[in-house]
């Protein structure tokens, strides 16, 4: 079986947070994320006549949560954890699982992996993803060809799920780092690790809701000052505006 690195004093743990509170189930993180991969690390990603049967590294699955006024739609987007303490890496026969010491992110070896699916049945997450033309287990890979692609800007190089998320749920960083944005993030809304009680210690983490709004958020009072205050802001501006929006108009139309 696989042995786990020696732990690397200062090491990355590169990893996502993803925000339920603020996810809305668009799957645009699912969807950038397989054609990003259709021909990066681990690519081609199959598909089978446009079925959900073809290899996805990212999926998300909706749920209904609570009872009465408190219940909400809560959108959960699943992908590999890159555990601390990865039990689909030590399972494995031939070495084709591994964690990269550097910066903790778990891979697969194409070439080294026989498809025994061992990986996939130790996973509690149901993170491994087996290809059938390939013969081959395959994941998320933290798109470690882009995140280190020096071609691109830096600011471009984050996994595609982050990057393309329209709502801004996915976090890209350094959780070993207690002083970078996303640990920074966790501590402040009380993430969480995914089935803590199993003992891997996955290096993503969650952020949980923020609790529902109910009673006078819309009261009279609120509605009132608000448009109180949208009145005044109209009535001092009005003016303004008008002579703003005049000489606007008469630019575009003196072309």
């Amino acid at each position: 079986m696989t042995c786990l690195p020696a732990p690397i004093a200062g090491a990355k743990k590169l990893g996502l947070v993803i925000d339920l509170d603020t996810c809305v189930g668009c799957h645009a993180c699912a969807v950038n994320c397989k054609e990003w991969n259709a021909s990066g690390h681990s690519g081609p990603l199959t598909d089978y006549q446009d079925k959900p049967d073809g290899v996805w590294f990212n999926r998300v699955h909706t749920y209904e949560a609570g009872e009465g006024e408190t219940s909400r739609t809560v959108h959960f987007p699943r992908s590999c954890l890159h555990c601390e303490e990865p039990a689909c890496v030590t399972v494995c026969p031939t070495g084709a699982s591994y964690k990269r010491a550097e910066d903790g992110i778990v891979l697969v070896n194409a070439d080294t992996c026989i498809g025994c699916k061992l990986c996939s049945w130790a996973c509690p997450y149901g993170a491994r993803e087996f290809d059938e033309d390939d013969g081959v287990m395959k994941k998320c890979t933290l798109c470690v060809d882009k995140i280190y692609n020096e071609n691109l800007p830096e600011e471009d190089r984050v996994p595609a799920c982050v990057a393309t998320c329209p709502a801004s749920a996915r976090h890209f960083g350094d959780l070993g780092d207690p002083t970078s944005d996303v640990s920074i993030l966790v501590a402040e809304r009380g993430g969480y690790d995914l089935m803590p009680e199993m003992g891997y210690k996955p290096v993503n983490k969650y952020l949980p809701p923020r609790p529902k709004k109910t009673g006078g958020s819309c009261g009279s009072s609120e509605t009132i000052s608000l448009v109180d205050l949208a009145a005044k802001s109209a009535a001092t501006s009005s003016e303004a505006t008008g002579s703003a929006f005049l000489r606007w108009a008469d630019r575009i139309l003196s072309r």
